[in-house]
């Protein structure tokens, strides 16, 4: 009920924004149609004004060249005195996000036909139980709710590890069974269960041990030290995955302090700080080497070991993995009506014009309390983050290239982007999956989680870059 009713305010909200624009601006009909059959790239006009309005700046260099730059817009000086300004459209407008979702889903299919057959195949070799057992003493504190050695544990746990290795795309697949075991074992199956909010809390935490994408834009976008973010990136986003552990199980009343719980998380705190004293001797071509080799590594290895125990258990491979594939076809199909739903009020709600007055009122709130600004040219990245990954990450790059790589709100960016998952794209896909209607509290506690994130990614940024 709760994605329902925010649902319906995105599409509420957009459509009445979109006609308070079309009746008080000037540009109607590029307004509407951007919002339609608009596509990201499009150059919309924004508004026209008189030249004494602009900077000094801005009037010598529209005087002398005809075109001043600034950030997203570029202004083009008119004949009569006045200046039109424009804005790059980052997304598609409705008719060309419904075809992306599509698009997306059919992508889908090839990569979780192959992740769930090799999932087929371990299943039946029995290790995912192998796996549940290992992992066993840790979850059945956080997911009391679950059966001893179920093989739901062996499948958040390959989704963990996938996305604590920064393999989004193999997470989807192994994070998409682990919610179809859940729900085999939800006893109201429109409803989410306490495993599968908690599941979802954790996964969509994000936390992950090298932000190799995020290096790599910052290395392409000229940055003195692209590595500079690695420590307060892991940081901020495990502050989020500890704030999502115990939002939920505050909520859920399980006790954080169970010796067994306490000896993971410190566990898991020796590992990063481990990797972080290994990643500070290494420039940023040994960490991209480091990471691509640690990646693919794995999921190699995790192939051999699945078809090898397959054999030695005298399991029929090839037959276990086309059962499970078909599955993966099934499910890559089943969210497409979730996804196109979601993606389509995400796409109304930022070609609206929303967020540029969310992000407006941030810097307005920032100048009148006398505080320091800077971090607000960088909180963009953080308000899409939770709707839109690709635009989170697009923005991310704008920043760099309007305020530079090595500035407060560059590092920000890069900071806030690592710090959260994108909430409403993995509750549309993932409940989508399993077809619950009723998230419960999810919404809440997820976005909740995100918030520490960003709090935490901009004190963080303070402390370390100043």
């Amino acid at each position: 009920m709760a994605l329902s009713r925010i649902w319906s305010a995105f599409f509420i909200i957009a459509i009445l924004l979109a006609g308070i624009r079309f009746f008080f601006t000037s540009n109607h009909n590029e307004i509407l149609t951007s919002m339609v059959s608009g596509k990201s790239g499009d150059t919309i006009e924004i508004r026209k004004s008189p030249l004494s309005l602009l900077p000094e700046e801005a009037v010598r260099e529209i005087k002398s060249t005809g075109i001043y730059k600034m950030g997203e817009t570029q202004m083009i000086s008119l004949a009569d005195g006045r200046v039109r300004e424009f804005r790059i459209q980052h997304s598609d407008g409705l008719i060309e996000t419904t075809q992306t979702a599509v698009t997306l889903c059919l992508r889908l299919i090839g990569f979780m036909a192959l992740f769930m057959g090799l999932m087929g195949i371990a299943e039946k070799a029995g290790g995912v139980r192998f796996l549940s057992r290992i992992i066993g003493p840790f979850f059945s504190r956080i997911f009391p709710e679950i059966p001893k050695g179920h093989e739901s544990m062996g499948h958040m746990m390959m989704n963990f590890s996938a996305n604590l290795l920064g393999l989004d795309n193999a997470a989807t697949p192994f994070g998409l069974k682990a919610m179809e075991s859940l729900q085999e074992i939800n006893p109201d199956k429109s409803r989410a269960s306490n495993p599968q909010i908690m599941f979802l809390c954790l996964h969509a935490s994000g936390l992950t041990l090298i932000p190799v994408s995020i290096i790599a834009l910052r290395s392409a976008a000229g940055a003195s030290n692209p590595m500079d973010i690695f420590i307060p990136c892991m940081m901020a986003t495990f502050m989020a995955t500890l704030a999502a552990l115990i939002i939920v199980g505050t909520r859920q009343r399980i006790n954080m302090f169970q010796p067994v719980i306490l000896g993971w998380l410190l566990g898991i705190s020796a590992i990063i700080a481990s990797l972080v004293v290994y990643i500070k001797f290494l420039d940023t071509d040994e960490v991209r080497s480091f990471s691509g080799a640690l990646s693919s590594g794995l999921i190699l290895l995790i192939f051999l070991v699945i078809i090898v125990g397959a054999i030695y258990k005298k399991i029929d491979v090839f037959d276990a993995f086309i059962d499970g594939a078909k599955g993966g076809f099934d499910v890559a199909v089943r969210i497409i009506p979730y996804l196109v739903g979601m993606l389509v009020a995400i796409s109304l709600l930022r070609t609206s014009g929303a967020f540029d007055i969310v992000i407006d009122a941030f810097k307005y709130l920032a100048a009148i309390t006398g505080g320091d600004t800077r971090w607000v040219d960088g909180i963009p990245t953080a308000l899409i983050k939770p709707f839109s990954g690709g635009g989170a990450r697009g923005m991310m790059v704008d920043t760099m290239t309007t305020f530079g790589p090595d500035s407060f709100a560059g590092k920000l960016s890069c900071v806030l982007q690592g710090s959260s998952d994108t909430t409403f794209y993995v509750i549309a896909v993932y409940f989508g999956a399993v077809s619950v209607k009723n998230t419960r509290y999810t919404v809440g506690a997820m976005l909740l989680a995100d918030l520490v994130g960003i709090i935490s990614a901009i004190l963080l940024c303070y402390l370390f870059f100043g």
